[in-house]
């Protein structure tokens, strides 16, 4: 016999659970207390926030495919975490949030910190559910890995009443995680699908999603490769696709380049595999029109509910992405040119105009990519400075990115924390503005506690620079709310035990990264931007000029 919290633990460790992130409560005391018997195998990591732990969870769910998991308290604690629970279902990516609930006997009284976690969670999560009954959780647990991890990936909140955590049991733990086998594709379908492109002149590949395996996203490659088809992933999924290859034509995202947006309007046929079609990939739903696109989809999902959910497809298959790029066979077209011009649009963007910076990031960026290693993990949160490490950095196939396509601020450093607990020997840099490093800037406590202290970039020009330059294009001159001051981030990161130093110039960058590099306490460089620079080609002052003169004229 033992209570509910030791069952809930041991199911865990036999489904492969190797870290759990979180903040300890007094609601589920009776796991923190079963955790104390798992070190090494089963780790409790303690975050300094909620927000950070749940960060952390859907960084671990997107890098290695396997749920990130996150235990929070209740009321408080799970409302902060809700962060990281919208992150991983926006980013289609497995994670478990198990959370402390009052007991069974308090229940709908509005308890101290009580919520109704299915009705709060319910639409943001893929399954919110509650355990009631001791006897149920290895039942529930099991589910919930296999909904998490199957069709499309997502996060599963699990409550637990404390009396349930207490109570006495001898019902016995999973054994391990059930095999699921991702759906395989309708030959015919394949085989029309096939067709289709054969017949295409402007044929595009437009892939997204986490659930890719090593071998699935070496045979997609060589299927797009052989046929010379365009390929272009969907928001923060570049690093799914070897990018120094010819096919990779670049990522459809929030400030697309107007190469992408061209291919994917132009397209006759697109090949979507493992993509939602989400607002960020398809501009506002602009370059496809809603529901009948004038492009003919092929749309390859794991998950039935995402084909036909915004766009009608020409041909829908219901097919894991690993299974349906297997199936497929070479195909042949006059598309060489278009795939060309598409490629060579995708390299030249890479060469940016000089930056009106004290630090010029362009330069940084050639720097990096010519200097990280061919596994370094790139992490980020949201901000314009984000268009650095998203269009600037060549990601190989070694390389991963860990991006929100929440769009959510302190994403980039929790991430980055999980990246080196999961990799402790892989370089870990993480690109932050000044405002999105203050989100979850805690974390550096986390980081030096846990032994896993990445390298993080701080852009930090002094303002909340997506929304500055909203303001200047739709009210020109009138900054309202977003100047901010900062605290000395190389003196706080010396606080946390980082390594800390402030960067001024471009020419000095290469020496201060070297020393990050060598670092054994990870490092935090804060690169002294100008505000003027808040996109790689235009100024802050010519935003603001040109907003001015269609006022006048309009």
């Amino acid at each position: 016999m033992r209570n509910g919290g030791t069952l809930l633990v041991e199911s865990l460790v036999a489904l492969g659970a190797r870290k759990a992130f979180g903040v300890p409560g007094e609601s589920y005391l009776a796991v923190l207390d079963a955790l104390h018997d798992t070190a090494g195998q089963l780790d409790f990591v303690l975050c300094r926030n909620e927000g950070g732990a749940s960060f952390m969870a859907a960084a671990w769910g997107k890098l290695t495919g396997a749920p990130g998991l996150c235990l929070v308290t209740r009321g408080p604690g799970v409302t902060n975490a809700s962060i990281g629970i919208h992150t991983a279902m926006q980013d289609s990516v497995p994670m478990i949030c198990l959370v402390g609930q009052v007991g069974t006997d308090m229940k709908g009284r509005e308890a101290f910190q009580e919520i109704d976690y299915r009705a709060m969670l319910g639409t943001v999560a893929k399954w919110a559910v509650e355990i009631d009954q001791v006897d149920r959780i290895p039942e529930i647990l099991g589910r919930a890995w296999k909904t998490a991890t199957t069709g499309r990936p997502g996060p599963v909140v699990i409550a637990l009443p404390e009396d349930m955590l207490t109570t006495l049991t001898d019902t016995p733990a999973l054994r391990g995680p059930a095999p699921f086998s991702e759906p395989h594709p309708d030959p015919d379908a394949v085989a029309k699908a096939q067709d289709l492109l054969a017949r295409a002149e402007r044929p595009l590949i437009f892939y997204g999603g986490c659930n890719w395996t090593e071998a699935g996203r070496a045979d997609l490659q060589r299927f797009a490769e052989s046929s010379d088809i365009p390929v272009v992933s969907v928001f923060r999924y570049q690093d799914q696709f070897d990018n120094h290859s010819p096919v990779f034509c670049g990522e459809a995202g929030v400030g697309m380049n107007p190469s992408v947006k061209a291919m994917i309007s132009q397209a006759d046929v697109i090949l979507a595999i493992n993509a939602r079609f989400g607002e960020n990939s398809t501009d506002g739903y602009s370059l496809l029109s809603v529901p009948q696109a004038v492009q003919k989809i092929i749309h390859v999902h794991g998950a039935d509910s995402e084909l036909g959910k915004v766009y009608q497809p020409e041909i829908g298959i219901q097919s894991g992405p690993n299974a349906f790029v297997r199936a497929l066979a070479p195909v042949s077209g006059d598309w060489g040119d278009w795939r060309a011009e598409g490629r060579a649009a995708y390299e030249a963007a890479f060469d940016a105009p000089d930056q009106p910076s004290p630090v010029d990031m362009g330069q940084v960026t050639a720097h990096l990519r010519a200097v990280l290693p061919d596994d370094a993990i790139i992490t980020n949160g949201a901000g314009n400075f984000a268009i650095w490490s998203g269009r600037f950095i060549k990601f190989g196939p070694g390389m991963r990115l860990l991006a929100p396509q929440s769009g959510a601020m302190g994403y980039g450093l929790p991430a980055a924390i999980a990246a080196r607990i999961a990799h402790p020997e892989r370089t870990v840099v993480c690109f932050t503005g000044d405002g999105d490093f203050q989100m979850t800037g805690q974390e550096l406590a986390t980081a030096t506690q846990a032994g896993a202290q990445p390298i993080i970039l701080i852009l930090n020009n002094g303002t909340y620079g997506t929304i500055r330059a909203h303001q200047e294009r739709h009210y020109p001159g009138r900054v309202s709310g977003t100047d901010m001051f900062s605290p000395d981030f190389a003196a706080l990161a010396r606080a946390y035990g980082f390594h800390g130093e402030r960067v001024e110039r471009t020419e000095d960058f290469a020496a201060a990264f070297e020393r990050a590099q060598a670092s054994e306490t990870g490092a935090v460089l804060d690169l002294v931007i100008s505000a003027e620079a808040l996109t790689p080609r235009v100024t802050l002052s010519q935003m603001r000029d040109a907003a001015i003169k269609a006022q006048k004229t309009g």
